[in-house]
């Protein structure tokens, strides 16, 4: 594969996220949120699992309680920002929640220095300042404006952030990114229903008006997209899958202007913009860092 067709891949993956975000939003017309979460990564799981169990054949390393108990953390963050995400897009706009959620890329090297004491690339610093400058300005300038949804779907993305340093722990240490996939949508699956029962009304006849929505986050969202991440990043650089990658804040707020007729001010489009230009920097200029450094500790083939 081309490094082309990588990056194609992985835009078609972007732009398969994006699309769930308007899949979230509508579905919340006919079915409550945790049943919706619930559903979703259920079926998510079960198109995962023929793939986990075929990995398992060849998986070198044994799962050990410590492997348990990773998946099940991962899986409680997946669910905590699930549920954020999906609350908060009752009270705000598509557009608003896919941007917003993708302040992770910042959050996550943050979640590094506090938690694991590793030191940043200093570009964090100023990217982190842009992206709350962002949402000052998506906002409108008045922090009063900013929704209960807009808030939750901060909430969601240090969920996001949580769930991403704790997956790149429990890959590293067991080889089987499959494995861990299918645990933790089963976990955030079973999360989310465990709360439907107890506080959400539900209906066949509201399950089959959301079925659209449910079947798209589930398989495409989850399950297909997932696969042409995995597949993609394996032949392109880090920095391009990042630029690739993020583009699903800019398919959600088209696709939430395309098909919910959603529109904001001007200065919401410079807060959008600002957001997306930390996202792309803080992923960026690392990866170009580390290639110039890598670069000058070749050894020239003039010597010796």
């Amino acid at each position: 594969m081309t490094r082309i067709q990588a990056n194609l891949l992985l835009l078609l993956a972007a732009a398969i996220w994006g699309g769930g975000f308007v899949a979230q939003s509508t579905a919340m017309k006919a079915i409550g949120p945790f049943w919706f979460i619930g559903l979703r990564f259920m079926i998510a799981a079960l198109a995962v699992l023929p793939f986990m169990l075929f990995e398992a054949r060849k998986g070198p390393v044994k799962t050990a309680p410590r492997h348990l108990k990773l998946y099940l953390l991962t899986g409680l963050a997946l669910f905590g920002g699930a549920a954020t995400q999906q609350i908060g897009l009752q009270t705000t706009t598509v557009t608003n929640s896919s941007f917003i959620t993708g302040l992770y890329v910042v959050i996550v090297p943050l979640i590094a220095v506090v938690f694991l004491r590793r030191s940043p690339h200093w570009i964090i610093w100023p990217g982190a300042i842009m992206a709350v400058s962002g949402i000052y300005l998506l906002s409108g300038g008045q922090l009063s404006a900013l929704t209960t949804g807009d808030l939750l779907t901060v909430v969601c993305a240090i969920f996001w952030a949580g769930q991403i340093t704790l997956a790149g722990t429990t890959v590293s240490e067991t080889g089987r990114p499959l494995a861990l996939s299918a645990a933790q949508f089963a976990v955030t699956g079973a999360c989310a229903l465990a709360v439907a029962v107890v506080t959400e009304p539900i209906s066949w006849a509201a399950i089959w008006a959301a079925a659209p929505e449910i079947l798209y986050v589930g398989i495409f969202s989850s399950g297909v997209a997932f696969s042409l991440q995995i597949i993609g990043q394996r032949y392109t650089t880090p920095s391009q899958a990042a630029i690739f990658l993020s583009s699903e804040a800019l398919f959600g707020a088209s696709l939430g202007a395309l098909l919910l007729g959603e529109t904001m001010p001007p200065l919401g489009y410079a807060g959008c913009a600002l957001m997306f230009t930390a996202m792309l920097l803080v992923e960026v200029v690392p990866e170009i860092a580390r290639r110039r450094a890598s670069g000058r500790l070749k050894p020239s083939p003039n010597l010796g």
